[in-house]
């Protein structure tokens, strides 16, 4: 890459975060063309539903910013375009989507191992014949 020709249409100090960014580019087309080589239907048919779901939203934000940054590119301010609202309601989703996850990852309340150990850890008074038994064996020793 250092031997690359610099443009003169912009600025030298900006060369480096434009080579950064084509490289990104790059990444983001091989990987989307792996994702589209397969079928949507035969991936979602291997997951369950919390992840399809996770799926979709990934997919729909991913398109979502890859559109913010063309309408950046284009001189369009994206922050006044409806593509905002979008992507703050796929974000909402996405926070619903972890919300269940960390449900489901949660610790469960055993009740019956939790009630033994309140059982156990109460006080219970001796019966009265037991200390009686208990003060003889002593004395006699």
């Amino acid at each position: 890459m250092a031997e690359e020709e610099i443009n003169e249409d912009y600025p030298a100090e900006i060369h480096e975060y434009l080579s950064a960014f084509e490289n990104s580019i790059g990444a983001v087309d091989d990987m989307l063309r792996t994702m589209m080589s397969v079928s949507r239907n035969e991936l979602l048919q291997k997951l369950d539903p919390l992840e399809q779901a996770k799926v979709d939203l990934v997919s729909a934000y991913t398109l979502n910013s890859m559109f913010w940054v063309y309408l950046s590119t284009q001189g369009v301010n994206p922050k006044e375009h409806p593509v905002k609202q979008e992507l703050e309601r796929i974000r909402v989703y996405m926070n619903r989507v972890k919300e269940i996850t960390d449900k489901k990852k949660a610790a469960k309340l055993d009740k019956g191992a939790a009630s033994r150990f309140v059982k156990n850890a109460l006080w219970e008074p001796k019966p009265k014949n037991a200390s009686k038994v208990a003060s003889k064996g002593k004395s006699k020793k």
